[in-house]
């Protein structure tokens, strides 16, 4: 009986969490090498539509995210600025060291959003998303994170 209770409740928790509205779900991705085998790299068609490989984990998430800032991009959706916590600035200054030439894969909320040519090191934890984004990611983002700049909380 305990057990039926225990697994109803968790079920409810689940389901009003999913209801919830959900939150916004970033991930950035390495470049993989095609031989590192199914369970390291997945094959993926890029923006310009060739077919690669990146690392099955993700380096960065939006647990990684501090703040950001929104802005309209020229052809009408929206871009955003990054800005990392100390957990993924670090990690973004390593990429950058360690995997120079490579490319960045971010999706956002489920669907490519952007691949970034890693061409030097990046220490202020910044990542520049130009475009792409919609009305209703930056809602999920506002749910998420604070804005650069934005009213301090009384």
């Amino acid at each position: 009986m305990r057990t039926l209770l225990a697994a109803a409740l968790v079920f409810t928790l689940g389901v009003g969490a999913a209801a919830g509205g959900g939150h916004c779900i970033l991930r950035v991705h390495i470049e993989a090498n095609s031989r590192d085998g199914a369970v390291f790299a997945q094959p993926i068609r890029s923006l310009t539509g060739r077919e690669v490989f990146i690392e099955k984990t993700a380096w960065l998430s939006e647990r990684d995210v501090k703040r950001y800032y929104p802005y309209r991009a020229a052809e009408g959706s929206y871009g955003a600025l990054l800005e990392l916590d100390d957990h993924g600035r670090t990690v973004l200054d390593t990429l950058s060291v360690e995997h120079r030439g490579a490319v960045l894969y971010v999706f956002l909320n489920g669907r490519p959003l952007t691949e970034l040519q890693i061409d030097r090191r990046i220490k202020d934890g910044k990542i520049y998303l130009a475009s792409g984004l919609t009305e209703a990611d930056l809602k999920l983002m506002n749910k998420d994170w604070k804005l650069i700049g934005g009213k301090k909380k009384k």
